[in-house]
């Protein structure tokens, strides 16, 4: 199936959303994801991650760039990815970075180096092949962020009622 690169972002943050991350790191998933499929990455890598959340890479990559850059030195920061917190998505974490950045494997970690003062071409972003199966998968997680259409659940609060003044 062939989606806009907004649309496999949406599809993705979503997924991810109703697995369990946080908003931000839904959204970091969400461009990750995005750059990981337009490399032609394994996908087994994005089902991984949503499945082993509360924990796992979804949470894990973007507390650990930030913990990279706090180093930073002349714009330059340094720091190591290991190979368990990184579910084969470091690579497209970084590449959904504003700016330049390197990683070198070696062993069970990465060494990476982030240029915080280069910024990074931006990449145009055409349609996206994205397998049926993967479509499937993140759409079950993405139904997880909806609230069952019962009177239950309206009479605690969902949807706007009568009155919907947005």
């Amino acid at each position: 199936m062939k989606c806009s690169a907004n649309e496999v972002m949406t599809l993705a943050a979503k997924a991810a959303r109703g697995a369990g991350a946080p908003p931000a790191q839904a959204a970091d998933f969400g461009i990750a994801a995005l750059r990981h499929l337009q490399a032609g990455r394994e996908v087994q890598h994005l089902t991984d991650a949503l499945e082993h959340l509360p924990t796992g890479p979804i949470l894990l990559l973007p507390l650990q760039l930030l913990r990279i850059t706090e180093n930073t030195r002349d714009d330059v920061a340094r720091g190591e990815f290991s190979r368990a917190e990184c579910g084969g998505l470091a690579q497209s974490y970084l590449d959904a970075q504003p700016y330049e950045t390197l990683m070198e494997k070696s062993g069970d970690s990465a060494r990476v180096t982030l240029f915080l003062d280069k910024p990074k071409a931006t990449q145009i972003s055409h349609r996206v092949f994205i397998p049926n199966s993967l479509v499937i998968h993140l759409q079950t997680y993405a139904a997880r962020m909806l609230v069952p259409e019962t009177d239950a659940s309206r009479l605690s609060g969902a949807g706007a009622g009568l009155s919907d003044n947005d």
